[in-house]
């Protein structure tokens, strides 16, 4: 095969999607790296660092999968635009955003919706929101720990917690040993949360 012919055959590869054995030449091209990036956005990986850091190249990566967010210069990690794209696609890459963007009530709320267990990863101030904390809850029960102690004490978010009803997430009737002492003895939540999940009041 001659050098011409394997270079289209190594770039054509390329395009369908970048991995750690993708010539250096090819991870710095960026009309490659974008379309691998919108075919599965994780080979942000192997991208050239100046492309993790181009906009348009990002931005295509975290709406077609959010976790690339983790590959992508910090500059962009406070990007708004794209973050929020990001934990849209999917709550757990809040994890790696600028933190006054975990400030932040609509990207907080996008994350927290998709992902409850997110809350572990928001501002301060987010753990106190009441809405926040009942949409954590209301997608994985067990995201209550991660609440603000007075919303512990809020009945309504301690009963969507322990209601929670999806084995596939181990979410159960676990969320009770986080709700506060006093709602630990009300009859109509440890009933809920033994329903969902006989061993609630180890």
């Amino acid at each position: 095969m001659s050098r011409k012919r394997m270079t289209k055959v190594k770039v054509k590869k390329a395009r369908r999607r970048l991995n750690e054995n993708t010539p250096p030449k090819l991870r710095a091209n960026r009309d490659i790296v974008l379309a691998s990036v919108s075919r599965d956005g994780n080979t942000l990986e192997y991208a050239a660092n100046e492309l993790k850091g181009d906009r348009e190249v990002v931005l295509t990566a975290v709406t077609r999968h959010g976790w690339a967010l983790r590959y992508a210069d910090d500059e962009l990690k406070s990007d708004r635009e794209i973050v929020l794209a990001a934990v849209t696609q999917n709550g757990g890459v809040l994890q790696y955003i600028a933190y006054e963007l975990k400030c932040d009530k609509k990207i907080v709320m996008a994350a927290v919706t998709r992902y409850g267990w997110a809350l572990r990863y928001a501002g301060v101030n987010m753990k106190a929101d009441r809405d926040i904390v009942l949409a954590a809850v209301t997608q994985n029960g067990d995201a209550l720990q991660h609440a603000a102690y007075n919303l512990r004490s809020d009945r309504e978010i301690v009963l969507a917690a322990v209601s929670r009803n999806d084995a596939s997430l181990l979410q159960h009737g676990r969320a009770l040993r986080y709700a506060s002492f006093e709602l630990k003895s009300d009859r109509e939540i440890v009933l809920a949360a033994v329903a969902q999940y006989g061993g609630a009041l180890e």
